[in-house]
């Protein structure tokens, strides 16, 4: 049987709303040393890749095939630890952004990105998990969570903020979880606190003394604020950007309050983590994690994807199927 010599891929041409993104036939890249081809079975979408299509990775050149993960299978490699058929996972790694990325059916990548599991997962489930639950567990470990402490995860809708609470309850930890959308909070578990721009009401009849942790993943419009409400002593860790990038006039010494930590977290240092995310892959078969895929769109409709996403309408992860 001849080889597939043209696929289907979403590009990005140039910076732009959800329409500029269009479905194009392209060449399937050849392989080569260290780069192995997959033929993609789902991909994750990523809030990043959102941006980036807006125009605000300064770095990326258009056009571009977006898509910072994606699952599937190894259709030639020259690896010998990646034989053709191998079920693989990838994410990070300059993947969508200084080469092409996971909204395709074919993707040349990296060997080193590419993380061989074994698992019984549909594709839809195991695409949901690379980015999500890589990201959640390296937040949580950046924290130093123990069993039987208190974490509140702010922007618990995300889907890094579902997969973190999923992972933690399952280690015993009381968890609690924000969302400034009311009709999202049927999506929570544990205690839900409604985030409306002020106080966060409820949080301190809850833990008097605040929570051990917070995993803040809405960032920079809310850090100040989650430094106040842990506990003397307690940690923060930055690990989304929700509300962007950067705290304007963030003063250390005075935003700080003494003995408590801060710190953040950034999934590029979880990419090519087989061990771990094979394990993941094990606690969702378990049912120990629950990942929750909001929605699955077809490639055809990626631009509906994005406007989806752009517009806030998720409760958890979103994924594309070629």
């Amino acid at each position: 049987m001849d080889p597939v010599k043209t696929m289907r891929a979403a590009v990005c041409p140039r910076p732009g709303g959800p329409e500029v993104l269009e479905i194009r036939e392209l060449p399937v890249p050849a392989v080569r040393d260290g780069w192995s081809l997959v033929r993609i079975r789902g991909a994750g979408l990523n809030r990043s890749e959102l941006r980036t299509r807006q125009g605000h990775s300064p770095s990326v050149r258009f056009p571009r095939v977006l898509g910072i993960e994606c699952v599937g299978t190894v259709a030639a490699s020259t690896d010998p630890r990646l034989p053709e058929g191998t079920t693989v996972a990838a994410m990070m790694g300059e993947m969508g952004r200084a080469f092409d990325g996971g909204y395709a059916e074919y993707a040349l990548l990296p060997d080193p990105l590419l993380m061989p599991v074994t698992t019984t997962l549909p594709w839809t489930v195991l695409a949901a998990l690379p980015e999500t639950y890589l990201t959640a567990h390296g937040a949580l470990d950046a924290l130093g969570i123990g069993t039987g402490g208190r974490l509140l995860v702010r922007g618990g809708t995300s889907s890094v903020g579902l997969a973190a609470a999923s992972i933690a309850a399952a280690h015993g930890v009381d968890v609690a979880t924000t969302t400034r959308r009311p009709d999202k909070a049927a999506a929570l578990t544990g205690h839900v606190l409604i985030d409306d721009g002020g106080p966060l009401t409820g949080l301190a009849e809850l833990w008097p003394d605040g929570p051990d942790w917070v995993l803040d993943l809405v960032g920079a419009r809310t850090a100040v604020e989650s430094l106040r409400l842990v506990r003397r002593g307690g940690t923060v860790c930055v690990a989304g950007s929700l509300s962007g990038w950067i705290v304007p006039d963030f003063e250390p010494i005075a935003k700080i309050p003494s003995g408590t930590k801060l710190t953040a977290f950034h999934s590029d240092d979880r990419k090519g983590s087989t061990e771990l995310l094979q394990r993941i892959v094990g606690e969702v078969e378990a049912g120990t994690y629950r990942p929750h895929v909001d929605r699955v769109f077809p490639l055809d409709d990626i631009a509906a994807a994005h406007r989806y996403m752009e517009e806030d309408r998720a409760a958890g992860k979103l994924v594309v199927v070629p």
